[in-house]
């Protein structure tokens, strides 16, 4: 062996051994300190309840204490900003949702963050089907009936939502392109104010998630016209029809499911992503978080977070037809 090519060899083991030990001291040693679980929405709502579920069992899990950060605002546009200019050493956790990582960057021009480039998927907790409501005195008994009073009387129809650019609103929107009607949007600032005018009577009609409609279906005050997954829920709302099941011509094929996914900022580790998964895996599919999970409408998910980057970016391509078609967009 000449000396030259010696030299190379040693030089390369040197290289490879230094660097070893520094790729194992980033994920060893982690967690060192809390970690900073951010939802990027007000507390109360599916995404704080979520955190709230998994922070506990998976900071026992981690030898660790997860703090819940509340930062709503824009559709949980403001929260993730924040995230993303976080380190990426682990210690920084986002909870998101359809709106924060699919539909925002087709809605703001302005975006802070890149839902794709700034996130690295650690797990995606489910899908949560949509259901359509009015009061439980509307005149308006099924979803054909609706359909009938927007197209003979365009504009007309008022539906609510938790605000401009949510899933609500798009759901709205994505109805009244496919079913060739037009509705008139009114925005809220959350789901409660915007649920109560529909119960009032104030507003025609609100698509919302099922966790925060079905209790005011059972106790009578609302009405279900339709949910928008593909099939009918089986664990609830068994006797609600689809949207498809209406025979409204477009609306073949007619899904929207909102979803509750965790991120970290891009960058984190692999071997901390992988750990993260696959201790939060071991949560969720206990029986206790499938009943807990189940009893907030939504279908728990196992996707592998390669998998939920794929399914990220399909939904982004989905709703920015969708968001053009109606021609939204927000400051």
């Amino acid at each position: 062996m000449t000396q030259r090519r010696y030299f190379l060899q040693t030089s390369v083991a040197c290289a490879a051994g230094l660097l070893a030990p520094t790729a194992f001291s980033q994920t060893a040693a982690w967690p060192s300190k809390p970690i900073n679980y951010l939802v990027a929405f007000p507390a109360g709502g599916t995404t704080d309840i979520l955190a709230r579920l998994v922070s506990q069992k998976l900071g026992t899990a981690l030898g660790t204490t997860l703090v819940i950060e509340n930062r709503g605002g824009a559709g949980g546009s403001v929260g993730s900003e924040v995230a993303s200019r976080a380190p990426a050493d682990g210690h920084h956790l986002l909870g998101g949702t359809i709106s924060s990582h699919a539909i925002n960057v087709s809605l703001y021009p302005k975006l802070g963050y890149d839902p794709i480039k700034s996130f690295t998927p650690v797990y995606l907790y489910g899908t949560n089907p949509v259901v359509l409501v009015v009061a439980a005195n509307s005149p308006y008994k099924t979803l054909r009936d609706l359909m009938t009073a927007a197209k003979a009387n365009p504009g007309k129809l008022t539906g609510a939502s938790a605000g401009n650019g949510t899933s609500q609103h798009l759901a709205q929107e994505l109805l009244a392109f496919k079913g060739d009607v037009k509705f008139t949007h009114v925005p809220y600032k959350g789901s409660a104010p915007a649920i109560q005018d529909v119960m009032g009577g104030q507003v025609d009609f609100m698509f919302d998630t099922t966790v925060v409609a079905g209790a005011h279906i059972q106790s009578g005050k609302l009405r279900a016209l339709a949910v928008t997954s593909s099939r009918r829920l089986t664990d609830t709302l068994t006797d609600v029809p689809t949207v498809a099941e209406s025979g409204w011509p477009g609306t073949q094929g007619f899904e929207v499911a909102s979803w509750q996914a965790l991120f970290a900022p891009a960058g984190t580790p692999k071997a901390i992503v992988d750990r993260l998964h696959g201790e939060i895996l071991k949560i969720i599919q206990s029986s206790e978080m499938q009943e807990r999970i189940k009893g907030l409408g939504m279908q728990p998910s196992v996707m592998t977070p390669e998998q939920v980057m794929n399914f990220q970016k399909a939904e982004i391509d989905k709703w920015a037809q969708v968001i053009k078609a109606a021609s939204i967009k927000l400051e």
